[in-house]
């Protein structure tokens, strides 16, 4: 009996194991005509939602260029309507990432955006910028965020895209400090979480005689490389993917960048996921020429001095009104002005968005405190 039972559950597993059979004796034929089916219906689906944008930007103006067409207030929203609806089973970041190729690829039938990202290729400033936009965009690496900025004020990009903060090592100075001459405003945020891997072109760890990579990334390995490359050089570049170029070019050296960086060089990826914080991010800004209208969830940036106030209390007397209006202030962060030494001006987040009554309010009173106001960007919060 127990031979023939055996035998049974063989030709069970046999019978599952045939070609357009699938465990459980579904057929694979039907399920794969259901999704041609269903491919067939999402293929159209998204063609007549193309020919939607085409009629948006028709309606706006016959001559304009694609940034003109560029919304990312109603972008934001269409990505929380998206998560909101959200059953599963695929996740959240994957619907949302189908979203934003599909805004993409709509917005670019006729011109592609113009993106600058600090770079060079295989930065995560390059991946914060097709999270934000999707693929079908032009990107444009650049070596310094000066650049980055000088693109963006001449028209030669249409928007940039650059760090501004790291969860665990704190702000990037160089690009808050452009804010204090450049003209441009903040359109939007990215949220990147930063996964570090070592890589190079030698068979294990104990071939690296140097690690290159930008100071962040150093810093936010620091207690990996102290544990298991603690005698080797560690040399600050200028981005991670100039140091994944130096670890293809140089006998001996490794570096410290994101998995696409690797894919990018032809390196051998040495250690992953070496970061020393498991939730590490770094926040993203996205720059452009002017301020865009409400997305019901937004952050405001300010850029604001206390001159003339001096004093106990003047910073307190300063931001007093936020308090008042009952505004919540998310950031804060000081810097040399650059106009005399031992003056600083204040960079300040705040929930909402500047034509918000409340928020609105607050401000107003806030300007008439201070001897430097000027409205950085007001603009989505990061939706993932």
């Amino acid at each position: 009996m127990a031979a023939r039972k055996r035998n049974s559950d063989d030709k069970r597993k046999i019978d599952n194991s045939r070609p357009g059979v699938a465990p459980g004796g579904v057929d694979l034929g039907s399920i794969r005509g259901k999704i041609d089916e269903i491919d067939a219906r999402i293929e159209e689906l998204l063609n007549d939602r193309a020919r939607c944008a085409q009629l948006v930007g028709i309606s706006k103006t016959a001559a304009g260029k694609t940034v003109d067409f560029y919304r990312p207030e109603r972008e934001a929203e269409v990505l929380r309507n998206a998560l909101k609806r959200n059953r599963g089973p695929l996740r959240d970041e994957e619907i949302a990432r189908l979203f934003r190729e599909i805004m993409s690829a709509c917005l670019a039938q006729q011109e592609p955006l113009k993106v600058a990202f600090l770079g060079p290729e295989g930065t995560f400033s390059q991946a914060a910028a097709f999270k934000q936009f999707g693929s079908s965009v032009r990107a444009l690496p650049l070596p310094a965020i000066a650049e980055v900025f000088r693109e963006v004020e001449s028209g030669s990009a249409d928007f940039g895209v650059g760090p501004i903060e790291n969860s665990s090592e704190g702000t990037v100075n160089h690009t808050l400090d452009m804010f204090l001459s450049s003209p441009l405003k903040i359109c939007g945020e990215v949220e990147m979480r930063i996964n570090h891997y070592l890589m190079g072109r030698m068979p294990g760890l104990g071939d690296v005689k140097r690690v290159c990579a930008h100071p962040q990334a150093l810093a936010q390995c620091r207690g990996w490389l102290d544990e298991n490359l603690a005698d080797v050089e560690r040399i600050a570049v200028s981005s991670n993917a100039e140091g994944a170029r130096r670890a293809r070019d140089e006998r001996g050296t490794a570096a410290i960048a994101g998995r696409s960086a690797a894919e990018v060089y032809g390196l051998s990826l040495l250690a992953n996921e070496i970061e020393d914080r498991p939730d590490n991010t770094t926040r993203f800004l996205v720059i452009g020429p002017k301020l865009f209208s409400a997305s019901g969830v937004d952050k405001t940036t300010l850029l604001l001095s206390a001159e003339g106030t001096a004093g106990a209390g003047a910073l307190f007397r300063l931001l007093e009104p936020l308090a008042e209006h009952k505004v919540n202030m998310t950031r804060i962060e000081s810097r040399p002005s650059r106009r005399r030494k031992w003056d600083y001006v204040f960079f300040i987040d705040v929930e909402g968005h500047v034509s918000d009554p409340a928020v609105a309010r607050a401000l107003a009173a806030l300007k008439e405190r201070a001897s430097l106001y000027k409205v950085l960007g007001s603009y989505p919060r990061a939706v993932l």
